[in-house]
């Protein structure tokens, strides 16, 4: 039997020309994306090796992908943390996706990184995991920030607690005929520390300078007429944050007694400060004052001179005052 005439029909193609267009679009877009994305975007199979290797990849790893390619993912992973990978591998043989899991990974020179891994299985036509597929992202900066934020709400729980503790020595130490009087005298000495947490603030909170907080515990006298009332001396030296709140509060004390009752209380007297270290590491102080009226010896020691003592003896320091008929010499040892 001849067979029937097909000269009339024609076959559809399985798939339409602009269909085959957009798959290859989408496919090289893709592929695009996964190069040049700023994350790590890794595969391998279930075995553990690598079988794709971005740019992001090469860049933070160190490895090319012809030198990644083909290796086991241990590659990157440093040996304490081996069995990651396995407990990985059998989490996504169960077909089990794990998101934003934070953990080390290990650069071609050796060095380590913070990443936050997300890892989903990869799937055939058929839907059987052949392998996984990684993005990494590089955290190892926003780490070491979440660190330093750490350490910073550490220090100011600390500095806050010490702050506290020295206005309640201030309070208890100081004391007045009357309460507007003692109100200024608590306010001079609070003053003083408030001036000196401006110094830590510009040196964040690793110490001041020792010339800056005179400086400022004496600006009112510096500026009183043009002769020098007050010489200080002494090599630059940087004092941390509890030693330094603790000299200014003392020079603060010094300056409030001497334009009382000592050399800043006429219109001749002077003061010689000076500083220096020693070799065994302490800050030695030395306030000396001339010219002022007659001193007496006081027969009991007054609140300033207490208020000195138990602002430096807690940090292990020592004080010492003469008085002299010329003018009081105060010297103070400051542990650094």
């Amino acid at each position: 039997m001849a067979p029937k005439e097909q000269s009339g029909l024609q076959r559809e193609p399985l798939v339409s020309e602009p269909a085959l267009e957009r798959a290859e679009r989408l496919a090289n877009l893709l592929a695009s994306t996964v190069e040049n994305s700023d994350d790590v975007i890794v595969s391998k199979n279930l075995d553990g090796i690598i079988t794709s290797w971005n740019r992001a990849a090469e860049r933070i790893f160190g490895y090319s992908a012809a030198e990644a390619i083909g290796q086991p993912i241990t590659l990157v992973i440093p040996e304490d943390r081996q069995s990651e990978e396995r407990e990985i591998l059998t989490r996504i043989r169960r077909g089990e996706r794990i998101d934003h899991f934070e953990t080390v990974r290990r650069r071609k020179d050796g060095s380590s990184i913070v990443v936050s891994l997300t890892i989903s299985p990869v799937k055939d036509a058929h839907g059987n995991i052949i392998g996984a597929s990684k993005i990494a992202r590089d955290i190892t900066e926003h780490e070491r920030a979440q660190e330093q934020i750490s350490v910073l709400a550490r220090e100011a729980e600390h500095r806050s607690k010490n702050i506290l503790a020295n206005v309640q020595a201030i309070i208890n130490l100081s004391q007045s005929d009357t309460c507007e009087r003692l109100k200024e005298v608590i306010s001079g000495r609070i003053q003083a520390m408030a001036n000196v947490h401006s110094l830590f603030v510009e040196a964040r909170w690793t110490g001041a300078e020792v010339s800056a907080i005179a400086k400022q515990e004496l600006a009112p006298y510096l500026q009183e007429s043009h002769d020098k009332r007050i010489v200080m001396e002494g090599l630059q030296t940087v004092l941390e944050p509890t030693a330094a709140q603790a000299i200014a509060v003392v020079l603060h004390e010094l300056a409030t007694n001497a334009a009382k009752y000592g050399a800043l209380s006429n219109a001749k007297g002077r003061i010689a400060l000076t500083w220096s270290r020693t070799e065994d590491g302490q800050v030695i102080f030395r306030w000396t004052e001339l010219g002022g009226p007659k001193v007496n010896a006081p027969e009991r020691k007054g609140f300033g001179s207490r208020l000195i003592e138990g602002t430096i003896r807690p940090l292990g320091g020592k004080v010492l005052f003469d008085w002299r008929a010329e003018g009081l010499i105060c010297e103070i040892a400051v542990p650094t």
